[in-house]
């Protein structure tokens, strides 16, 4: 089973969206696909309550139920995990990820952020003996802004793949009102949207990427 894990202390930055949109894309794939939902506010499950029977089949599992299981069948398992996560909590999560994905927007305070949770999780030991892949995403973005070049820089430096560009959109929007992800919406309605994702997709399917799924 493939595990992959949207993870930043910081709340707000998308993870949630991102990580429905993840499980929405291999759903269409034809891969049993479970979304296993830490965040107390279940965000996560509200969105799946809304997906209708003729939608693509996507499992939800409260996380933060006693004994949570993942069952055998499922190919990959998409973990939402809370803003706020550290110390020994931080690393009790990340032993259950392949690979985790950091999403960061343009903004000073999430710059700031995001570089000193990216050098806590480090340390941890999986992470620092290279068992689990990291890569960070800008996320809501407007390009043609000095924020977002700063942003660009910040990610650019650290020592992790900086992997993909999201823009800031209504279609994630229109998407989540009807508990969809975008690769499920009329393909010209978000072709630029899709284009965005490709290079997060690829490196995802990298097979130097832990776990990678065929």
């Amino acid at each position: 089973m493939r595990s992959i894990m949207l993870l930043n202390a910081k709340g707000g930055c998308g993870k949630s969206t991102l990580a429905s949109n993840l499980a929405s894309h291999y759903a269409t794939e034809g891969k049993a696909v479970a979304l296993v939902d830490f965040d107390p506010q279940k965000s996560g499950l509200e969105w799946l309550s809304v997906r209708s029977e003729d939608d693509w089949e996507i499992l939800g599992i409260d996380g933060t139920e006693q004994g949570m299981r993942i069952p055998r069948n499922i190919d990959v398992a998409i973990y939402d995990v809370p803003a706020g996560i550290s110390g020994k909590n931080l690393t009790a999560m990340v032993k259950r990820a392949d690979t985790i994905l950091i999403p960061v927007l343009p903004s000073p305070i999430d710059i700031r952020a995001a570089s000193h949770f990216i050098r806590d999780l480090l340390l941890v030991g999986k992470v620092s003996r290279k068992q689990t892949k990291l890569a960070v995403i800008a996320n809501r973005v407007r390009e043609n802004t000095l924020v977002y070049h700063k942003l660009e820089k910040f990610l650019k430096s650290l020592k992790i793949p900086f992997i993909a560009t999201l823009r800031d959109t209504q279609n994630y929007i229109h998407a989540e009102e009807q508990g969809l992800g975008i690769f499920e919406l009329t393909p010209s309605l978000v072709a630029q949207d899709i284009e965005q994702w490709q290079p997060l997709l690829k490196w995802l399917r990298n097979k130097r990427v832990h776990g990678a799924i065929k």
